[in-house]
């Protein structure tokens, strides 16, 4: 059974930083590309950052370029961004995700699996 579990949301001022973290077990971890997305109520779940199998490449939103950082460790089936210069609009449920297919990708019906889910807030 595949599971993936995001932690390190919270709440932070503008400018601020915070670093979530996925732990992924169930799946030959480095066999996937990994990504993020997030989401806010009443909206369409957004990409935010993607990953390639062996981190050659990292693809990010336009929104978060310069201030997100994607990064995974296969040895320990785990998958960060580190998130920087935090803004109120970066406010929202940040989601892991895999793809099986090892291609990294924006759209997010390519992801096979999701975790639940970590909420980040940004105060002004």
């Amino acid at each position: 059974q595949v599971q993936l579990a995001e932690s390190g949301g919270g709440l932070v001022q503008a400018g601020g930083s915070l670093r979530l973290s996925c732990a992924a077990s169930g799946l030959t971890f480095g066999d996937y590309a990994m990504g993020w997305f997030r989401q806010v109520q009443g909206k369409e779940r957004e990409f935010v950052a993607a990953i390639t199998r062996s981190a050659g490449w990292t693809f990010y939103a336009d929104s978060v370029k310069g201030r997100f950082t994607i990064s995974r460790d296969n040895a320990r089936n785990m998958m960060n961004l580190q998130m920087s210069s935090l803004k109120p609009e970066d406010t929202a449920v940040y989601y892991c995700a895999a793809d099986r297919t090892g291609w990294v990708s924006r759209s997010r019906d390519e992801y096979d699996y999701w975790g639940q889910g970590t909420q980040v807030t940004v105060s002004s």
